[in-house]
């Protein structure tokens, strides 16, 4: 008999040597990711490359799917599908979909960045997904990005990540001259328009009569030089601004893990990791890596995007089955952060119903904010599913929401997926400082998550 009260679990109090090693070995591999895949663009390209070592192809639509299949889509360089054709009849058994996003909280340059004031060389930037403006002033930069040109070339850029490179910066006030700003409310203490990137100080000197002798034209010269770009090829650029700083331990036990883009990273490495580990043949797996979930799930990349769909039309049509039967039989993994329990500020947390790190996965029935507003709202069934599947496999996980009822709240993409007549829920991994420049996760949480993803699909 199962006990009769509830309590939580914490992986490092229980955790024997073994699990010690594979908790802190995964995270080694999950900093390389986080480290090569600032933007959505680099993750893609990251897993594409691990899924060809994996022996998966590039699929094409119309190509004919059998059981033994492992695919993967790449849509537009910015959204990943991995696909594993199981032998179970797929009409009645449906697919194991977990979901994810690759894409965080960052600064886009505008699509005519380049100015000139007092000097300076600046960017117009303008901000992407809820970030906390006034976090990302006083601090190293990285530029991230591709040019498109008009020839059909893409030209990769990465500045601030190697050793020697410049990095770039948004000034803040000093403190002795910021008695207004302290008055004012802490998201408008620094405003939208004024998160300008530092580019350079040094005018053009080797201009001629028909050239600038600014400093704008200087780093117009430099990027010319290096990348062979125009200003005008700025209109047809995906650049961000990203902090420069790599994945490092946190605490002196390195219990923790802090980076920049954990949401939702942190969810979809142990994903594609899971399909990529797991021997099993039996169900049909699909592993979605989808873009712009942090502005809605918009777009041709975002997971409301109509490619969701075909991709499982066309699994029904290798096999001459209904869509709807499949999607009907079908059970997903909305794999996205939550926020963990901060002892640093309780006031925002129901206790009894927060997820806390290093106790694991965290399941959250719904999401949304206040009444539940937006929110999939996953059936009971499916989690006392999902609860008997977790618990004969290990794997330690633990049950939340976001914070307070009347505090605010959060969206996934569950409630996209769910649409189709697929059974969804949240669940994913705890983190500190959410949406901020630094986030922090437990290694264990990681890790359980990776089991609990394997343990679903195998």
């Amino acid at each position: 008999m199962d006990s009769l009260t509830y309590k939580r679990t914490n992986v490092y109090e229980t955790a024997d040597e073994t699990l010690m090693t594979e908790i802190f070995d995964f995270a080694e591999g999950y900093k390389q990711f986080l480290d090569e895949g600032k933007t959505e663009r680099e993750c893609c390209a990251y897993v594409e490359a691990a899924a060809k070592a994996a022996g998966y192809k590039a699929f094409d639509f119309g190509h004919k799917l059998k059981a033994g299949d492992k695919i993967y889509y790449n849509n537009r360089g910015k959204n990943m599908y991995l696909i594993k054709v199981g032998t179970e009849d797929i009409a009645k058994d449906g697919i194991r979909i977990i979901a994810s996003h690759i894409d965080s909280p960052r600064l886009d340059l505008k699509q005519l960045p380049l100015y000139e004031s007092e000097g300076v060389a600046l960017g117009k930037t303008h901000y992407y997904g809820g970030l906390r403006k006034y976090q990302w002033a006083a601090m190293p930069l990285a530029l991230h990005g591709v040019v498109a040109l008009k020839d059909g070339a893409t030209v990769q850029v990465k500045v601030g990540e190697s050793e020697g490179d410049p990095v770039f910066y948004i000034s803040d006030l000093l403190p002795h001259l910021a008695a207004k700003q302290n008055q004012k409310p802490l998201g408008n203490a620094i405003e939208g328009e004024q998160l300008n990137i530092w580019f350079g100080n040094i005018p053009y000197t080797a201009a001629t009569e028909d050239d600038e002798k600014t400093v704008k034209n200087h780093v117009l010269h430099l990027l010319h030089d290096k990348y062979g770009i125009t200003e005008a090829d700025f209109m047809s650029a995906e650049l961000s601004m990203v902090p420069a700083f790599k994945a490092q331990d946190v605490g002196f036990d390195r219990a923790l893990l802090g980076s920049y883009g954990h949401d939702d990273r942190v969810c979809a490495y142990p994903a594609w990791k899971a399909c990529l580990d797991e021997t099993s043949d039996r169900h049909t797996v699909m592993i979605v890596l989808a873009d712009k979930e942090e502005i809605g799930s918009e777009g041709t990349t975002g997971m409301q995007s109509a490619i969701f769909t075909d991709l499982i039309d066309e699994l029904a049509a290798s096999f001459g089955e209904s869509s709807a039967a499949i999607r009907a039989h079908s059970k997903c993994l909305s794999a996205d952060v939550t926020a963990a329990y901060d002892p640093n500020y309780p006031e925002v947390c129901e206790k009894t119903n927060s997820v806390f790190l290093s106790c694991g996965a965290g399941m959250m029935k719904f999401t949304g904010a206040r009444g539940k507003s937006g929110s999939n709202d996953a059936n009971a069934e499916f989690i006392a599913y999902l609860r008997k599947l977790f618990d004969e496999n290990g794997v330690v996980w633990q049950t939340g929401e976001l914070g307070k009822v009347d505090e605010g709240g959060g969206g996934t993409v569950a409630k996209f997926i769910a649409k189709f007549n697929i059974d969804t829920v949240d669940i994913g991994v705890p983190v500190i400082s959410m949406h901020s420049p630094w986030e922090v996760v437990s290694k264990a949480d990681l890790y359980e998550n990776y089991l609990a993803f394997k343990a679903f699909i195998k």
